[in-house]
């Protein structure tokens, strides 16, 4: 029997019992479309991710500061440490937080700036800012930040500020457009805002600024303000009013400029060295890799309950075609007495086995696959509209093919059993079978 005959008769054999089968690939079914729907969400979520990190900041900028002996997650009494400055820059991981950090002075960036495969630093003059205000209306707490090396910022409309412009420019995340007062995003594109921060001696100071464009929201921070450099220095100068000028080159954080063409091997080595140093080098992938530790874990969770499934569909498996086995002994016996040998025995029973597993997984990805597709556009346009560009569940070709080929395995495996046990079947005992 030459190998096109043997995959018909296996195609044809499977549906001999349909019932039996049936009860087989649904069980296979549900393994399969348990490990499409949590792959499917584990790419969509790190899709996202990837996404932000990539219009946050580009992979070759680092955001340096000192290295702190104080673990800020510690709740032990901390050491004084009289150079602290508190730090605008919040950790991607843990949304809402702020933190304290070593001031960097003058010196520490012209000692970051001779580290080798350091293309250019520069200082990030950060500050905090008391709200924001449009035409007198509501004011709304917010925070402000500068674009990270240069990268554009992910925007529903308008552009982003430039950098190099003189005037004073900022992007509002979407979720303050309609509470500041204006109609929708292209409402507030070319529009004034106000801006105040408070000295040193309390006072209050109003910075003006035109909206150039509208951000979309992330996971980390939904009121953020996108600044260009002179708007940030503006605000960090009215913020320092009255500070003496010794004081005024202390930075909480700097950003460091690779080459475009770094690699991770050599961004890992400007991480060691800025470490030798004394200084603690981090990309935006790094700051947002806590997020991607978490969805893995759950995915994996998910992924072993599937797997659990699978196996109990394995016995399923092994069942079915024991039985089949045992119906077709008189069949088996002929087969072997007309010179069909063991080897192309145990292919036909194998081949059946294949069969059940990708009926199960062609089935339990097609349903998994329409299922997710519907759950995560209901989502994207309710729980979670506030994050454009969010799809919860998304799939990857390579991740389908990959889980199927992995559930016809294990269907190969459950059925060696019964088709090595037609293999070893004696011909003339089985022609004998009543």
């Amino acid at each position: 029997m030459k190998t096109p005959d043997l995959i018909s008769t296996a195609f044809s054999n499977t549906f001999r019992s349909k019932t039996r089968t049936i009860l087989t690939v649904l069980a296979i079914f549900v393994g399969a479309f348990t490990l499409t729907i949590t792959n499917g969400l584990g790419t969509g979520i790190n899709r996202f991710i990837d996404d932000t990190v990539s219009s946050i900041g580009a992979s070759n900028v680092l955001t340096v500061s000192k290295t702190s002996t104080n673990d800020p997650t510690s709740t032990a009494p901390q050491k004084y440490d009289p150079d602290a400055i508190a730090s605008a820059q919040t950790d991607a991981s843990r949304p809402g937080t702020s933190n304290t950090v070593s001031a960097l002075t003058d010196a520490d960036i012209t000692a970051i700036a001779n580290i080798d495969g350091v293309e250019s630093v520069t200082p990030v003059r950060s500050a905090s800012i008391d709200y924001v205000q449009y035409d007198g209306g509501d004011r709304y707490i917010a925070s402000a930040g500068g674009i990270i090396g240069g990268q554009t910022p992910q925007l529903s409309d308008g552009v982003a500020p430039d950098d190099s412009a003189d005037e004073l420019e900022v992007a509002l995340p979407a979720a303050l457009v309609s509470p500041l007062g204006f109609a929708d995003d292209a409402d507030a594109i070319g529009k004034t805002v106000t801006i105040a921060v408070t000295d040193p001696l309390r006072t209050q100071h109003l910075v003006e600024a035109t909206v150039t464009g509208i951000t979309e929201g992330a996971f980390t921070t939904t009121t953020s303000l996108t600044t260009n450099t002179a708007l940030q220095d503006a605000l960090y100068t009215a913020q320092n009013t009255g500070v003496p000028q010794d004081q005024l080159d202390r930075y909480a954080t700097a950003s460091v400029q690779l080459s475009s063409t770094a690699t991770a091997a050599q961004i890992d080595t400007v991480k060691d060295s800025l470490s030798d140093a004394g200084y603690t080098g981090r990309t935006v992938a790094d700051q947002l890799g806590t997020f991607q530790a978490v969805i893995d874990g759950i995915v994996l969770v998910l992924n072993a309950f599937a797997v659990i499934a699978l196996l109990a569909a394995s016995f399923g498996i092994v069942n079915t075609l024991l039985m089949s086995v045992q119906e077709r002994t008189r069949e088996i016996g002929l087969m072997k007495a007309m010179g069909m040998g063991s080897g192309r025995i145990f292919s036909l029973f194998s081949l059946e086995a294949v069969v059940l597993g990708l009926l199960g997984s062609v089935f339990g990805a097609a349903v998994a696959i329409g299922v997710g597709t519907a759950v995560s556009a209901q989502l994207t346009a309710t729980l979670f509209s506030d994050l454009p560009g969010l799809q919860l569940i998304a799939f990857d070709a390579a991740s389908i093919v990959v889980t199927s080929l992995a559930i016809m395995g294990i269907a190969f495996l459950a059925g060696s059993l019964p088709a090595a046990r037609a293999a070893r079947a004696d011909p003339v005992e089985s022609l004998r079978y009543e």
